[in-house]
């Protein structure tokens, strides 16, 4: 009974993490998951990737349709970073499997840090309008190419995605923070989705009690974050952002060097 009541509540901090994260930073719900589960549960990373990423697809696509309803999303252009994140995901994913489990999953935890800090130090209020000084050939070329390197890291690592996804809305493209939000998680909803799916198609199928525990609780926790970050100004949204990036990051370097 002990270990049912600890196996529920580690996924639901797991996913209380990554839903907060999803919802106000379109965070991949596997930069969370995943190292807990592998730490706290001693679950294989490769299966610990899978539920994380099935986790992201409905709090992923939740989160869409809210920041959707306020006018938050790039739809045409998130369309095109779309073709490249799905067309390298499951090359992403097929590459991991050849992978050992200690591998997998530090790269997510460093940049996860990094745009927490990047946030609170050099917030992205107002959009540079470098998409629409762009040609649209350009425009294509940028999402396009920004869409298979993330697609590729997503499958890979399994966490990441929505953070590159992130940095090339904001750092590369020139969105406000809340659009490259609502961008990114529209596009991760199909991401999750694929890398979900080629993992579990390239392994074998994980705990479904534990895929279901996490799957409900990061859509919960997803969604209340979305309409929090939905209302909020720029400006709190960024701060908001970066101390939920920030201390997300430090708690998994800490794990990481348990």
């Amino acid at each position: 009974m002990e270990e049912v009541a600890f196996r529920i509540l580690i996924c639901f901090l797991a996913s209380a993490g990554a839903g907060i994260g999803t919802g106000f930073a379109g965070m991949s719900a596997a930069t969370v998951i995943s190292p807990m589960l592998v730490t706290f549960l001693d679950l294989p990373a490769y299966d610990a990737i899978g539920i994380a990423l099935a986790s992201d697809v409905l709090a992923s696509a939740v989160s869409a349709r809210t920041y959707a309803k306020s006018g938050a999303i790039d739809l045409k252009n998130g369309f095109v970073m779309m073709c490249g994140v799905l067309s390298m995901t499951l090359v992403g994913s097929w590459l991991s499997s050849f992978v050992p489990d200690g591998t997998l999953g530090g790269f997510s935890v460093f940049m996860t840090l990094v745009l927490g800090l990047k946030f609170l130090l050099l917030p992205s209020v107002k959009p540079r309008h470098t998409m629409q000084d762009s040609s649209r050939v350009m425009q294509i070329v940028k999402g396009a190419a920004g869409g298979c390197c993330i697609g590729l890291i997503c499958g890979f690592f399994g966490a990441g995605g929505g953070m590159m996804m992130l940095m090339v809305l904001t750092m590369v493209l020139g969105y406000e923070l809340k659009t490259a939000v609502g961008t990114s998680v529209f596009v991760m909803t199909f991401s999750a989705l694929t890398g979900a799916a080629s993992h579990f198609a390239l392994g074998n199928m994980p705990s479904l009690d534990l895929l279901l525990l996490c799957v409900v609780f990061t859509l919960i926790w997803a969604q209340i974050a979305a309409r929090i970050a939905t209302q909020a100004s720029p400006e709190r949204l960024n701060r908001l952002t970066g101390v939920i990036l920030t201390v997300i990051g430090i708690v998994l370097v800490t794990i990481s060097l348990l």
